[in-house]
């Protein structure tokens, strides 16, 4: 039976799940932790176990080459050729990519030059490619893209009050990120629900460490936190997030930076909930010591209070909302944050049921029975998408990739 490898190539993990192309079962899922270090860490999960070695992985090349080795070796598949597709998470696909695509070598060299838009993330992505590539050539490769899903925001959201030239001759304009998840979340809602997807107003809130919210209205994009790249927007982990665009200029002088990439670093590795606090970037040891370390509390605070304006402005923006979804780690497992989100929203008539919200698991509705819009949590599964994607690109039958490239040069 053919096999599809889904993977996400991040600057320092490589993660991945592999699924039986026919009936979408994972069969077995891993990951490299801290890629490139000397500590680097694989974990895989197999079969109902649990394994983990710390083993030096230097290079993306080497991470895909240890997770095929491993496959084998666990007998997950019999032999490379049963791989026969592979799937690929990428942040930034520009105006370029409005949909997933089979990868040839011009979409690789597109994706490269689109670096300058997620410059964490599109080089580790390239490098997952090729090193597949390598490995296994006559694999089929899809890259579904972050992006695509909001190429539906119109120009009165996406484009910035600068001179209009600029988006003209730099494509300077809003590209938002995460849109695999919110693409994922709100589809899931539309099904538990029982509702046409294309009768709803949305808003996703993707609570990770990356994070940003999405309103969605009849099954369309239409604005999201995230901007030009994905570290715009809310306050995160480690991101500041929205700032006034003077105040770079203003701590360049102060610090004496005049490399703009090393104070992009600083905004994008130091700020958030990290630089606020000065203790962690995870807000769970934040929340375990907010009531006795005044800066964690200011920094819930700040992260609660840019998540509840985004959530409000886009609740005006659609007219209303018939369900606000919470995924990713913190949106998924944190029942005090979502508690402290939804509080402001009381006055409109939405309310938590406790109970839900604290006990209950997996796909939820967490929203009380005369509350005025749903909440829900629904857990995201990127990788399934993606899946489904390359699917709908390559068909689910066993093929061979050159015939497949045969088949597609005809049209």
């Amino acid at each position: 039976m053919s096999k599809v490898l889904i993977v996400n190539s991040g600057s320092s993990t490589f993660k991945w799940k592999l699924f039986n192309l026919q009936d979408e079962k994972c069969i077995a899922e891993g990951m490299v932790d801290r890629l490139g270090k000397e500590d680097s860490v694989f974990k895989i999960k197999f079969d109902g176990k649990k394994l983990s070695k710390n083993k030096y992985v230097p290079t993306h090349e080497s991470a895909v080459t240890l997770t095929l080795h491993t496959l084998l070796s666990i007998k997950a598949i019999k032999s490379y050729d049963e791989i026969t597709r592979v799937g690929h998470r990428v942040v930034a696909g520009g105006t370029i990519f409005k949909d997933s695509v089979v990868v040839d070598s011009k979409v690789i060299k597109q994706i490269s030059e689109l670096s300058e838009l997620a410059p964490l993330h599109n080089p580790s992505q390239v490098a997952g490619i090729e090193a597949f590539e390598k490995l296994l050539p006559d694999a089929i490769q899809v890259a579904a893209f972050d992006t695509s899903f909001h190429q539906t925001l119109k120009p009165a959201n996406y484009l910035y009050g600068v001179p209009y030239e600029y988006y003209e001759k730099y494509g300077v304009r809003k590209f938002g990120a995460q849109g695999i998840s919110h693409r994922c979340v709100s589809t899931q809602a539309a099904e538990f629900l029982g509702k046409p997807i294309d009768k709803l107003r949305i808003i996703s809130c993707h609570l990770g460490s990356g994070a940003s919210i999405d309103a969605i209205e009849n099954g369309k994009s239409i604005d999201t936190s995230m901007g030009f790249t994905p570290e715009s927007g809310l306050m995160m982990s480690s991101r500041a997030g929205d700032i006034d665009p003077s105040l770079v200029t203003y701590l360049m002088k102060k610090l004496n930076i005049t490399d703009a990439d090393e104070m992009t670093d600083i905004l994008n590795n130091e700020s958030g909930l990290l630089g606020i606090s000065g203790i962690s970037p995870d807000l769970r040891d934040l929340m375990a010591v907010k009531d006795e370390n005044p800066r964690a509390k200011l920094a819930v605070d700040m992260y609660i209070n840019r998540i509840v304006k985004y959530i409000g402005s886009y609740i005006s923006l659609m007219n209303g909302v018939d369900a606000i979804i919470f995924t990713a780690g913190t949106g998924e497992n944190n029942p005090d944050i979502r508690s402290m989100i939804m509080e402001h929203f009381r006055y409109m008539g939405i309310k938590l049921d406790d109970d839900a919200n604290r006990n209950s698991k997996g796909t939820r509705k967490i929203s009380s029975e005369d509350s005025q819009s749903d909440v829900l949590v629904i857990p995201t599964n990127e990788e399934l998408m993606i899946l489904r994607d390359v699917v709908r690109l390559t068909g689910n039958e066993d093929v061979h990739n050159d015939k497949y490239q045969e088949s597609v040069s005809t049209f």
